[in-house]
């Protein structure tokens, strides 16, 4: 019985590893597309937009029963606590996005996973073994080496990036302690409505009618979204914050893959020394749980 409870606690770390590693990725897909918007539209708009549509569709799939749960959910208030410290984190890293590159824009906000591990300890009273230290450390060193955001200087973007990462910081930590005691829908549900009545107005008063092409980037916006919001939270049910936290990392791939997709941005040698950090910064954190858990 032991064996199979470990063998249990393993398959479900990994399974949590898995579910936050593709939210990264679409997390970045939607990135890319709020970038070729941000410059003709505003972030409240985009936010309203894509909130409207993440709710169209939980609307879709649990119907009222599922409304229903939401309103008796004890999370409603610590959900709203953590949807504040995600919209303002939200808004300082978009608007930042019109003046940085993508590449640069995830780079100076690649401080985030070592906040989450700082505060995992501090807040939730995790033990963080000294391997995924260093596997923070090695990703946050590929990032580095891979922009080096040192050129970037510390410019009011730069410091909107940085505020962001601070914020998402902590709103991670806070999506930890609601995702055990609520299911994802429900919280995907109350982040998304709790970002809709925040944008309404800002959205409505600053309103600029989006073309066609616009149109279709908003609700590809509202998928990626929804998709990646709810696999995070299933990723931090199954897994700890801090050894979620270094596969943040991964976005920096994704975004160099689509900077040079969409924007025709080539990499410099350094780039691909970095990305060989930051991958093995994600294996060894795969491989140390894998291990960890076998013991």
């Amino acid at each position: 019985m032991a064996d199979i409870a470990i063998l249990e606690t393993r398959e479900r770390a990994l399974a949590g590893i898995l579910l936050t590693g593709a939210a990264y990725l679409l997390f970045s897909t939607q990135d890319a597309a709020i970038k070729l918007l941000v410059a003709g539209m505003t972030v409240w708009q985009i936010m309203f937009f894509r909130s409207a549509t993440i709710l169209i569709a939980c609307a879709a799939i649990g119907g009222r029963q599922l409304f229903a749960d939401t309103r008796r959910s004890p999370v409603v208030l610590p959900m709203l606590l953590r949807s504040a410290f995600t919209l303002a984190a939200w808004l300082c890293y978009y608007n930042a996005a019109r003046s940085l590159q993508l590449a640069e824009l995830t780079t100076v906000y690649y401080a985030a996973p070592i906040i989450v591990t700082v505060l995992s300890v501090v807040l939730l009273g995790e033990k963080v073994p000294m391997l995924r230290w260093l596997a923070v450390l090695i990703g946050f060193a590929g990032v580095f080496v891979a922009c080096d955001p040192a050129r970037l200087g510390l410019s009011v973007p730069v410091i909107l990036v940085l505020a962001a990462a601070l914020l998402w910081g902590i709103a991670i930590v806070l999506l930890r302690k609601t995702a055990l005691a609520e299911r994802s829908m429900i919280q995907l549900l109350l982040n998304n409505f709790y970002f809709l009545l925040f944008s309404a107005v800002p959205a409505l008063l600053w309103w600029q009618t989006p073309s066609l092409a616009q149109l279709l980037l908003l609700a590809s916006i509202g998928a990626l979204g929804g998709l990646a919001q709810y696999f995070l939270f299933e990723g931090m049910k199954r897994t700890p914050a801090s050894v979620l936290a270094p596969l943040e990392y991964t976005s920096l791939l994704w975004a160099f893959g689509l900077g040079y997709a969409i924007w025709g941005d080539i990499p410099r040698h350094e780039v691909f020394f970095g990305a060989t950090l930051i991958i093995a910064a994600g294996l060894l954190i795969v491989g140390g749980e894998h291990f960890r858990k076998r013991l």
